[in-house]
Formats: structure tokens, sequence, C-alpha cells
């Protein structure tokens, strides 16, 4: 605990740092500032794992879930400004129903092509690519979910294309559960997108319900990105014409579309099982 910088210890609703966690919520403030919030043990826990850097960290010991929190305040400590609040203060920050008393302050890092691209190949090695591109995501939770499958299953990295969410956003960091720092994602164009799968002889693969193939019954085993669009619209013409190999997940009741993050899940894990690397 020698180590650890300072603990300061805030009271007041009115004081500036409290008042910049709040507007930080907005994505203007986040834009403006090129900050963002990470709330939460695990989403914390794994922005330290992966080397992101912490700024500052807010915390209230009275909403500690388990006896972790104090080893995790002293990894922080070393590097990070620390901020103990009382739990109705921490409460005010807060953007959970239940919060764990953990809430930081991070620059906004974004990669750039050339650290994608090192990024990806080295977390793939000798391995066949496994990329997904989501185009136009809009709904904070599914960014966030999709991010998480994409962890779980192994994907070496996410390309966002014609974004509508901000990756940055609290509820992205939140339903992402902190693998937003542990998947590269590429903010870029389409047509940015489209170069990196050429240079890297990527197929691109386009989900839609306008195809007689089964996404079981194509073959997902060699280098591919496959592509995910809106609920509502699908994926834009651009990509279908641009893609390889289109397909579709059978549907048999009134639904006329899965959610995108359920389908993104069932596509990259049966890529996954095809590959062989499934346990």
């Amino acid at each position: 605990m020698d180590n650890m910088t300072p603990i300061e210890v805030l009271t007041s609703h009115q004081n500036p740092k409290i008042k910049q966690i709040i507007k930080l919520r907005d994505k203007r403030a986040r834009d403006k500032t090129k900050k963002f919030l990470i709330e939460g043990f695990r989403e914390l826990s794994r922005a330290i794992h992966f080397g992101y850097p912490i700024e500052s960290v807010f915390f209230s010991r009275e909403h500690f879930l388990g006896v972790n929190e104090e080893a995790l305040l002293e990894k922080c400590g070393k590097t990070a400004m620390l901020y103990e609040l009382p739990d109705y203060l921490f409460e005010k920050i807060s953007y959970r129903d239940r919060p764990d008393g953990l809430l930081a302050i991070a620059p906004i890092i974004g990669e750039t092509l050339s650290s994608f691209e090192k990024k990806v190949l080295s977390s793939a090695k000798d391995e066949p690519l496994l990329l997904l591109i989501a185009e136009s995501i809009e709904k904070p939770g599914n960014l966030g979910s999709i991010l998480r499958s994409s962890d779980a299953a192994g994907v070496h990295g996410v390309i966002l294309t014609d974004k509508k969410t901000d990756v940055f956003n609290p509820n992205v960091v939140r339903a992402s559960i902190g693998t937003l720092f542990s998947v590269p994602i590429l903010e870029c164009s389409s047509s940015d997108a489209f170069s990196f799968l050429e240079k890297h002889k990527v197929k691109l693969v386009a989900t839609t319900p306008h195809t007689d193939s089964l996404f079981t019954e194509v073959d997902l085993k060699g280098p591919i990105a496959i592509a995910m669009g809106t609920e509502q619209l699908g994926l834009s013409d651009e990509i279908l014409k641009r893609s390889e190999i289109k397909v579709k997940i059978p549907m048999f009741g009134i639904a006329d579309s899965l959610n995108v993050a359920a389908s993104a899940t069932l596509a990259i894990y049966e890529a996954v099982r095809q590959r062989g690397l499934a346990l």
C-alpha cells in the first residue's frame, strides 16, 4: 500500500470532479474531453489486466461486494488518483441500480488501422483470421453483448462500420463486462474495412435472410469476417454486394428477425465449431 497515491475524500455534490463524472454520461462530453467512465469491479479489473490506462478511481467501501476490491485499488493507486466517497455520493455518480463501489475515469484511446492490424495478426498467430463486422449497431446493450461473445469465442478482432453507438458509452462498457478491453476494436468506414479484408485475403460473410444457404452448411473454416447489420434493416447493399458468402440463420416462429447480438453469437460459434476449436 506504500506505493499508492494518497486517497482524497470527497463529500460534496458540488465538487468539480463529481460534476465531471455526471457529464461524462453524455457523448458530447466524452467527445470533448476524450475521457469515459468505467464502472464495476469486473470492468475495471479487466481494464487493468489488459493494460488500459486509468486516470482516477472513485470508490465507496460501503458498496463493496467482496474482499478483492482493496487489492484492485492498490493496483490502480500505483498510477491513478484515488477518491473515496460516502455511500450517498457514490450512488449519485453511479449509473447502476446496484453499484458495487468502483468507478473510474479513463482516456479514450481508439485503435488505428495499423495498431488494430498488429493486434489482430498477433492474436491469430497461425490460425485463419476470424473477424466480426458490426454495421450501424444502434443499441449499446447489443454492442456490448457482441463484444462479450466475441471475446468468449476467441474472435481476433471486431470492426465497427457506420457506427450509430459510441463504443465508450457506459452501457456498452457495462454490457461487455469489460471485454471492451480484451478484443481489438476498429472503428472505420466500410471502404477501409473492405481494404483491410482484401489485404489479408479475408472472405466477407454476410448474414441475411435473402439466401438459401444456412450458416451451418457453409464452410467457415478459412479467414472470414462475419458481417452483422441492424435488426430492422439488416446489412447495407454495399456489404451485401461485396460479400463472397451469404448465410442465413433459420427461424421457425413469427419473428422476422433475431436479436443482432444473439445472431452474432450463433454465427461466430459456428465458425469456432467448424474449426474444431470448441471443447
